[in-house]
């Protein structure tokens, strides 16, 4: 019989998400497992994989659009059918029981099973009353508005009287391409709604300030992406619910320089600093496998092998794709995972799972004359590790002063799982490993 395919949770906690583009066309033969959209998440585009098989009858969405999780995208049929079976499929389907799913409550995921859970938002202190499961908003008529969860908390953002929006999703849900729309046409927003939302303290002295510089110097609006709203979000999260502690160490890079260079000379793969401080990582990690852990509610999650998540500068944000088994791989084969998947996050390719796991980060600034910073932590990884620019210093050494260059480090550490002294024995460990760079190549 006939399948009437839906928008898929291809990210944990989604209510929304982006089809970015159909790989099959109405006639395509579907077999199970085969690719047949990409989707995008706030991080990631995902290749979504049929698991029934048949001829694409009807596609129910554009490339590009913004979809509810649960409603559907797509028809297909079975062996046999013809397009009538399609036909009378799709008149059933905006009743069809499997769209509510979008007005449900995303299901907490526990921090260890995904690289970047979803964080509840906190209630404003003056906001309304929840708006129960059937995920609606009221009008001043009294009438009910269907509006999906993450454009209900959007809307809330922005001031918007919903009731002046008509919805254009199923049975007339407002979905997010309706909002936008709204907000793109200069539609003015509700008075009542700033009056409900607005917290008694600090925001007025916000407000206050945009207005002045609403009257001052020329500026341009940006609208945040998700991807912007999901980093905000979980740095947020990160800061203030994960206790971080600091440790920096000054590392004498001038082997790891020179050996650099030789390597360079002879080997068809360039190999960077950054390649080399990725290495020790994963050597220091190995040597003090007691910092090989991230902290779990239930229990303390020890690794045996090294996934280090490595920070990647893109045009919409930062990405931090996880290179898997670090202490395998040879310098070279090491430097090609980590050109790859840098490449793919600024060409926005990366699959949801290479954004997942890792027990550790390495985000280096030093390219961008950065002497030195702190991090902060990408829950639910125990440490991240910040690497400033190699420069020459005045050092004494053997009471003797040198020069000699010198890379500053910041170890961020997750105290629930790293205590003080563990940390700095790990740190110790990876100055060792980058002070010696032969160490990393036997």
């Amino acid at each position: 019989m006939a399948t009437l395919i839906r928008m898929p949770e291809v990210a944990a906690g989604a209510t929304e998400i982006v089809l970015s583009k159909w790989l099959v066309a109405p006639g395509s033969q579907v077999n199970v497992g085969d690719i047949i959209a990409e989707m995008e998440t706030e991080k990631a585009v995902v290749d979504y994989a049929a698991d029934t098989a048949g001829t694409v009858h009807k596609v129910l969405v554009a490339d590009g659009a913004s979809v509810d999780v649960g409603s559907p995208i797509l028809v297909l049929l079975a062996a046999g059918e013809d397009a009538a079976a399609g036909d009378a499929l799709l008149g059933d389907a905006p009743t069809a029981p499997a769209a509510a799913p979008v007005a449900a409550a995303p299901q907490e995921v526990a921090p260890i099973a995904v690289q970047s859970p979803v964080v509840p938002e906190a209630t404003p202190i003056s906001a309304p009353a929840a708006v129960p499961a059937a995920a609606t908003e009221a009008s001043a008529e009294g009438s009910r508005v269907f509006v999906s969860p993450i454009v209900r908390k959007l809307g809330r953002e922005n001031n918007v009287d919903f009731a002046q929006i008509v919805g254009t999703g199923p049975a007339g849900r407002i979905v997010r391409r309706d909002l936008e729309n709204y907000l793109a046409s200069g539609a003015p927003v509700a008075e009542q709604v700033v009056a409900q939302t607005a917290p008694a303290s600090p925001a007025p002295v916000v407000g206050s300030e945009i207005a002045k510089l609403e009257h001052s110097s020329g500026y341009v609006t940006v609208p945040h992406t998700g991807m912007r709203r999901a980093i905000a979000r979980r740095l947020t999260e990160s800061k203030s619910t994960v206790p971080h502690f600091y440790l920096t160490a000054d590392c004498k890079v001038d082997d790891l320089l020179a050996l650099r260079k030789s390597i360079n000379e002879t080997s068809p793969v360039k190999i960077s600093v950054n390649d080399f401080v990725v290495k020790a990582v994963a050597a220091a990690l190995m040597d003090v496998p007691e910092a090989n852990v991230i902290w779990n509610p239930d229990a303390m999650l020890k690794f045996e092998s090294v996934d280090l998540a490595i920070a990647v500068s893109t045009e919409g944000g930062l990405l931090t794709p996880v290179i898997r088994g670090v202490e395998k791989r040879q310098l070279s084969n090491l430097s090609q995972a980590i050109s790859e998947a840098a490449g793919r996050a600024r060409a926005g390719k990366l699959r949801q799972e290479e954004l997942e796991g890792g027990s550790f980060a390495v985000t280096n600034l030093g390219m961008f004359g950065t002497k030195e910073f702190s991090a902060i932590l990408n829950p639910p990884q125990s440490g991240i590790l910040a690497v400033g620019a190699a420069s020459p210093r005045a050092i004494v050494e053997d009471g003797q002063i040198l020069v000699a260059s010198i890379m500053t480090v910041t170890l961020s550490a997750d105290h629930r799982a790293v205590d003080g002294a563990l940390a700095a024995q790990w740190l110790a460990a990876f100055v060792k490993r980058i002070e010696n760079p032969l160490s990393m190549l036997i």
